[in-house]
């Protein structure tokens, strides 16, 4: 065995060494403690922390602590808050910087050490080189903690990251509000100073009004005097006419209702007057008792030749009694109309086009008016929670229905439903979807029809026992349907 003396080994040393620690700069002066375990692992020691809380656990807190103030802070305040805690992020961002660069020393540094241990062992022999092993298995166990400590410090780079990214869009946000806020109080400022302007001017002119009349009371006051002792002294001497000249003005009140009431008779006899003259001109007239619950049909004069009506298309419509307004009745393109309810106080008109020209216009004599005793058993239903009616139903989704049995349609304050015994046809409370009118195509019983659409897909031309029945029902499903805020619509095309 050869042996090596301590002089070989102390010259050795400096050569060795002195080429690694050339050219590494290390982060402190002394090389870090460190204590072995079992295999040769580095166990860490605790660290003293004499310099309190790290930069990011301050910012964290800082973090926490503004979330929780958020109630109690003013925008301007939440704002300087946001702009400290992100210079901290930033600090913290450079820190980590730093850190990595001095993790990539440590890892040259430990390579180095480590090639020049290895070469070092293969000049040792015996104890001296077991002790270089030993260290260079030191070398290993610090390059794997220190690949560990690179780790969390890519973790903890990460944080720092999202952190900066969360304070910078905080701090944004913070300023636009600060922006906002102050936006609406210089808004709110103005306000106010108008108002107070307002105030100011209004204030002036109730002391310049109060001036004025308190320069005028005494001869108001004096005037009011005079007015009541004539009017007391007048009562004394000739109570007699004083009760005539009443009862006079009370007997001229009464004519002038009557007058009034007269002259509106007047004048609707002369609009009739004036609609019948120009239907004389017309060579189609319309039949029919202009009452709700008949059934209105064009038909042509006996002593005229007019085109035939299944070679023009006809719409009706409803106007009001001045004439002023025009409402086109949808649906309503048949020779044959039953009124309905919405029908009543208004004229009927049958515009008669050909080639999409109107060639002439039909309208009733006078306002369709309501049938006797349907006020009275309509109040009367709207005192039950429901009503029930007999109906055969005509057609479904604008086929003809083959089966004539009788159904109920039973009109409710929330819903209306369809049914034959336990079998449930349709049940559908009212909507914006659901639609119900007079049916316009049922030429032997329209004043009997009724149209209802539950929901889209599904229509049903429903006929009533008689028209009372048919016109109660249209009246209490609107009713109850606007005391939901639903108006019940009327389609476009009836089937």
């Amino acid at each position: 065995m050869t042996k090596i003396s301590l002089e070989i080994g102390e010259k050795m040393q400096p050569e060795v060494i002195l080429p690694v620690s050339a050219d590494v700069s290390f982060a402190c002066n002394g090389f870090p403690k460190y204590k072995l375990g079992p295999d040769n692992q580095i166990l860490d020691e605790p660290k003293e922390d004499n310099k309190g809380p790290s930069l990011k656990e301050v910012v964290e807190q800082e973090t926490v602590q503004l979330t929780d103030q958020h109630k109690r802070l003013s925008v301007r305040d939440l704002a300087t808050k946001f702009d400290k805690n992100l210079t901290a992020a930033a600090k913290l961002a450079e820190e980590a910087k730093l850190r990595e660069v001095a993790s990539l020393e440590g890892h040259v540094l430990l390579k180095k050490l480590r090639d020049a241990l290895e070469s070092l062992r293969g000049r040792m022999a015996g104890r001296n080189k077991e002790d270089v092993e030993k260290a260079i298995s030191m070398v290993e166990a610090l390059a794997v903690k220190l690949t560990q400590k690179e780790g969390e410090l890519i973790q903890e780079k990460f944080e720092v990251k999202k952190l900066a990214n969360f304070l910078k869009q905080a701090s944004e946000d913070a300023k636009k509000l600060v922006n906002q806020e102050k936006s609406f109080a210089c808004a709110e400022i103005e306000s106010a100073r108008a108002v107070v302007q307002r105030f100011g001017e209004a204030l002036e002119e109730e002391e310049r009004n109060a001036q004025n009349s308190k320069n005028q009371a005494p001869d108001v006051e004096e005037l009011i005097e005079e007015v009541q002792e004539a009017r007391r002294i007048k009562l004394l001497h000739q109570p007699s006419k004083v009760m005539e000249m009443e009862l006079e003005l009370h007997a001229l009140r009464i004519q002038i209702r009557e007058k009034s009431i007269f002259s509106v008779k007047l004048q609707n006899e002369l609009a009739m007057s004036k609609r019948a003259e120009e239907n004389k001109s017309s060579p189609y007239v319309i039949d029919g008792s202009e009452t709700l619950g008949s059934c209105l049909q064009l038909q042509p004069r006996s002593n005229a030749s007019p085109p035939p009506l299944s070679k023009c298309s006809i719409q009706w419509c409803r106007v009001s009694s001045d004439g002023s307004q025009k409402e086109v009745i949808s649906g309503a393109n048949k020779s044959i109309y039953s009124p309905e309810p919405l029908d009543v106080g208004r004229i009927l008109q049958a515009d008669i086009m050909s080639n999409s020209q109107r060639i002439m216009t039909v309208t009733t004599i006078g306002p369709i008016e309501i049938a006797a005793g349907l006020g009275s058993y309509v109040e009367a239903l709207l005192r039950k929670s429901s009503s029930e009616f007999n109906v055969v139903i005509s057609k479904m989704n604008g086929q003809d229905h083959p089966s004539h049995s009788v159904h109920t349609f039973n009109v409710g304050k929330m819903r209306i439903k369809l049914c034959r015994g336990w079998i449930t046809k349709a049940r559908e409370i009212y909507s914006s979807s659901m639609q119900l009118c007079g049916a316009r195509d049922d030429a032997n019983a329209a004043a009997k029809a009724l149209f209802w659409q539950p929901r889209k897909g599904l229509s049903f031309v429903l006929r009533f026992e008689s028209e009372r029945e048919r016109n109660a029902a249209i009246m209490l499903a609107r009713k109850y349907a606007l005391d939901c805020n639903v108006t019940l619509a009327v389609p476009d095309d009836l089937v």
